[in-house]
């Protein structure tokens, strides 16, 4: 069922469920709590996303692509090398420096650490690196294609890389002594450099 507007309720779905997680990104988009929000049935909600961690998914995919539109992954103008620190640096630039990296955080420690472990907060937790990963491995894979980056796991590339992201998403959070721009971008082209020239 279509409003006026032609929305379609999927799209309606996504768009209140989207709205949510800006609002609190740890917020567990329940099922009642997003229908209520789109102005749809929960039977709707279900019928194009059967499960909430479908429903998840599809959030944080959309949210990536509207924070990363047009990847430079796609350029191949550039070194393959530089394609892929720059579309690293977008995930970075999201997470912030000094006190937004420190609330973003503090956020992540309140809502996923701090408690005690729930199955709704793990899923809400695997839903997130889920989705790190998906990007990480789509942007190995069109290098792959590409015959720039070797045969071989791209889901342990993708791993790798996103552990990096996260330790440089957590230094940026944390004092330093020496400039973030400097120790970071070392770090980038360090873990690029091993993933490109390797087979793992």
């Amino acid at each position: 069922m279509e409003r006026e507007t032609g929305t379609s309720s999927r799209d309606r779905v996504l768009q209140a469920a989207m709205s949510m997680f800006g609002e609190d990104p740890g917020a567990r988009l329940s099922v009642r709590a997003v229908a209520a929000r789109a102005g749809v049935s929960t039977g709707s909600l279900r019928y194009h996303f059967p499960t909430q961690r479908a429903l998840q998914d599809a959030v944080l995919a959309g949210i990536y692509d509207v924070i990363t539109p047009g990847d430079r992954i796609h350029d191949r103008s550039a070194p393959a090398r530089d394609r892929l620190i720059d579309c690293l640096r977008q995930v970075l630039t999201f997470a912030g420096v000094g006190e937004q990296a420190r609330a973003a955080w503090s956020e992540i420690f309140t809502t996923f650490i701090e408690p005690e472990p729930t199955d709704e907060n793990r899923a809400a937790y695997l839903a997130l690196e889920r989705e790190a990963q998906r990007r990480v491995e789509y942007w190995l894979t069109v290098l792959s294609n590409e015959g720039a980056l070797a045969e071989g796991d791209n889901s342990r590339r993708a791993r790798f890389l996103t552990t990096v992201l996260n330790g440089l998403s957590i230094a940026r959070a944390l004092p330093s002594e020496e400039s973030i721009l400097t120790t970071e971008t070392e770090t980038l082209h360090a873990a690029v450099d091993h993933v490109l020239n390797s087979r793992f």
